[in-house]
């Protein structure tokens, strides 16, 4: 009865919100990398070192949010709910940062339009995560997020389409047996992106659903 008395931290939203906004950052930023590769354009160092950057300020949001959870006696949400969304959110741009990390360590010079179309629904899903997770602080938005997830979702099945085609078309056509276990690699990763933001949309309509 007496937490109830107590004022919820409002901070967590900024928070979260702060994250999603890295979260799309850095989702554009693997999409550009991809698309010069594809392109023969270069550019892979310049894009890599953003998207470590923006991995490293988003690290120290996750960090932030931890703390003020630990000195926060009533909270807006769930505690799990709150710890779950923020480490979550945070696997998508480590995964982000792997596809980069991937292409410098493997040395790749070339992409596929398959692996385009995957950053691509890789940002589709980073941009409905951030809208999502900045109508959370509200729960008359309920109808709106969960509809969003739905979307989150539907992409992720798309990624997951892509990425099986993708892959019968490296079996087919590639001669290379080291680019073929590459790209296969990458696609791999890419779908993962998708994967782990599907993953945030199921924590935040567990939450809407256990709130509204």
């Amino acid at each position: 009865m007496f937490s109830k008395l107590m004022p919820k931290e409002g901070k967590f939203f900024d928070l979260f919100n702060a994250h999603a906004e890295l979260v799309v950052k850095g989702g554009r930023e693997l999409a550009a990398l991809v698309e010069d590769l594809v392109d023969n354009k270069g550019g892979v160092a310049a894009h890599t070192k953003a998207i470590d950057e923006i991995e490293s300020q988003a690290d120290k949001i996750t960090h932030n949010t931890l703390a003020l959870l630990h000195t926060t006696f009533n909270t807006p949400l769930d505690r799990d709910e709150i710890h779950n969304l923020i480490i979550r959110m945070d696997d998508i741009l480590d995964l982000i940062q792997d596809v980069a990390q991937s292409i410098n360590l493997y040395d790749v010079r070339r992409l596929t339009q398959e692996a385009c179309h995957l950053a691509d629904i890789c940002v589709s899903c980073c941009e409905r995560v951030k809208t999502a997770v900045m109508l959370l602080d509200n729960m008359d938005n309920g109808p709106a997020i969960l509809k969003t997830c739905e979307e989150i979702d539907q992409l992720e099945s798309d990624a997951d389409r892509a990425f099986r085609a993708g892959v019968a078309k490296l079996f087919r056509e590639e001669q290379d047996a080291r680019q073929l276990i590459k790209f296969k690699e990458l696609y791999e990763l890419l779908e993962m992106v998708t994967d782990r933001c599907e993953d945030v949309a199921n924590i935040i309509e567990g939450i809407v659903l256990e709130n509204s």
